[in-house]
């Protein structure tokens, strides 16, 4: 009950002071690739519900012949405006809206593609099921750090099924046991550390410290 009043003050004060940012990039996108400015994507949520998450569009709207579900590091499916907020993960912001709907947390694991979750979901995935997903996370935070890029191939649904869901899913299953507020409160803080180290350039990043107690 807690959590869920926090996620409720810190989402609806971000997004007073985030809405010039967030009116100037709707505009930015118009401009750049006309609208949709939303991407809805079909998600699982609490307990295995699917729901309707938003974020702004980065793709443009015609794709070609490319079918992947996971988006592969240069995808040229991003248009240029949209590869600068999917960096600075701008595009997230709109999920705010998602918290304060109640189908989101700031903090949880992240919540993934219908398909990816009923056909590649084992039981320690399941087991993140059962805590609201979140806008970020262990599992989110390793692969801005590393998985983004092992998704340098056309192979990207591959190698994000193979070898980097299963790790996400262990890192989150590690939260979801050991949460508590201060470990949000860490996560929030580190989730901003990596997002201004790579805009300034950084590129490597150690494994984070979850990773020795998943396999345990």
């Amino acid at each position: 009950m807690v959590k869920r009043l926090i996620d409720i003050v810190l989402s609806f004060i971000a997004l007073s002071i985030l809405s010039p940012l967030l009116i100037i990039i709707t505009i930015a996108i118009i401009v750049a690739d006309g609208m949709p400015v939303l991407y809805k994507a079909r998600r699982v949520g609490l307990y295995g519900n699917p729901f309707v998450m938003h974020k702004f569009r980065t793709m443009k709207v015609e794709q070609g012949e490319i079918i992947n579900k996971i988006t592969s590091k240069n995808d040229k499916r991003v248009f240029w405006l949209g590869s600068l907020l999917r960096k600075s993960k701008i595009d997230e912001l709109p999920q705010l809206i998602d918290v304060l709907r109640g189908k989101m947390a700031i903090v949880g694991p992240r919540p993934e593609d219908i398909d990816i979750v009923s056909q590649y979901y084992d039981d320690i995935g399941k087991q993140t099921l059962f805590v609201r997903p979140g806008l970020v996370s262990p599992g989110s935070l390793f692969n801005y750090t590393h998985g983004e890029q092992w998704l340098n191939t056309s192979d990207s649904d591959n190698i994000y099924i193979n070898k980097l869901l299963p790790i996400k899913l262990r890192l989150d299953y590690y939260y979801v046991r050991n949460s508590s507020l201060f470990y949000d409160f860490k996560i929030i803080i580190r989730t901003i550390f990596v997002i201004i180290s790579i805009l300034l350039g950084r590129k490597k990043f150690p494994y984070p410290y979850e990773y020795k107690y998943i396999y345990d």
